[in-house]
């Protein structure tokens, strides 16, 4: 459906996208994770023709997004801000949108107003944060666009909408064939909903993970040694200590397979526990640090 192609960006005479490349099928969800800075929000703001490239292309069922912007009628971007519209009613709203996407839905919009109990006829600078951000999902769904980025959908949420919410985003897309690319900090989020993330650093892309794999291919255990902990152990480049108490150490290790597993085994560990791999922990082994994101 959407093949992103070798896409480089620039800002302000700086590079903030490197030869991105990445595929996003039907009935997707894929999430956009990165450190603050990395390019998430100009990649999303690229793929949807807001920002031109300097290098590569979009393409949308074989058309380049930049040079047809009828392809545009196709997926819908959802900012993390929706100041434009807050001197709109929603109703108002829903018909600017209506007025430039053929296949807007009015009484989708309206069923998905009263779903998530918003006030249709109220101004939308009245609305909370979180009220806004989601009037801004129900107009886009309401589009019936193939493709539809989301970037921070649920900031300003209160815990049960945002149950709701994420609830309503799989069932939208098993239904409807709709797909998502989610840029978000909530890596908690990410992991309840996406099939695949797409890791950014420094405008490039780290790696690509299918959910479904994680626990195949990335393994995180709690050990502690009798002596001096090993040195070999901890250079190998398939491994990165996550946190280090006493002589208590968390440890990743990316590998398909149990070789480096038993490595530590063999140095015959007082504490050798395995423990469960959350999104999270692939954060900091691919991007390091603090989840600053």
């Amino acid at each position: 459906m959407l093949s992103v192609k070798q896409l480089s960006k620039e800002m302000d005479g700086r590079p903030t996208l490197r030869d991105i490349s990445f595929e996003v099928g039907r009935s997707s969800i894929i999430g956009l994770l990165g450190r603050n800075g990395a390019g998430k929000t100009t990649l999303l703001r690229t793929i949807t023709g807001i920002l031109d490239p300097e290098d590569g292309c979009v393409e949308f069922e074989g058309k380049d997004v930049h040079r047809t912007p009828e392809c545009r009628h196709n997926f819908v971007y959802v900012p993390d801000s929706t100041e434009v519209f807050v001197g709109y009613t929603p109703d108002e709203w829903a018909r600017f949108y209506a007025a430039i996407y053929p296949n807007f839905d009015m009484e989708y919009y309206k069923h998905l107003m009263e779903r998530f109990d918003l006030p249709r006829q109220k101004k939308v600078k009245h609305f909370s944060k979180g009220m806004k951000a989601l009037t801004a999902m129900v107009v886009a769904f309401s589009t019936r666009a193939s493709l539809i980025l989301l970037d921070e959908p649920t900031n300003g949420l209160d815990p049960i909408v945002k149950k709701q919410v994420l609830a309503y985003l799989v069932e939208e897309v098993a239904e409807s064939g709709t797909s998502l690319i989610i840029s978000s900090h909530h890596l908690e989020e990410i992991e309840r909903i996406a099939d695949t993330v797409i890791w950014l650093k420094e405008g490039r892309i780290e790696e690509v993970t299918v959910l479904e794999r994680l626990k195949d291919t990335l393994h995180k255990l709690q050990v502690v040694f009798k002596d001096e902990a090993p040195s070999h152990l901890f250079n190998r480049s398939n491994v990165k200590v996550i946190s280090k108490v006493g002589r208590v150490y968390t440890v990743l290790i990316e590998e398909e397979g149990t070789d480096t597993l038993r490595l530590f085994e063999e140095e015959d560990p007082l504490l050798f526990e395995a423990m469960p791999i959350r999104l999270e922990d692939l954060f900091d082994f691919k991007l390091g640090g603090e989840r600053h994101v």
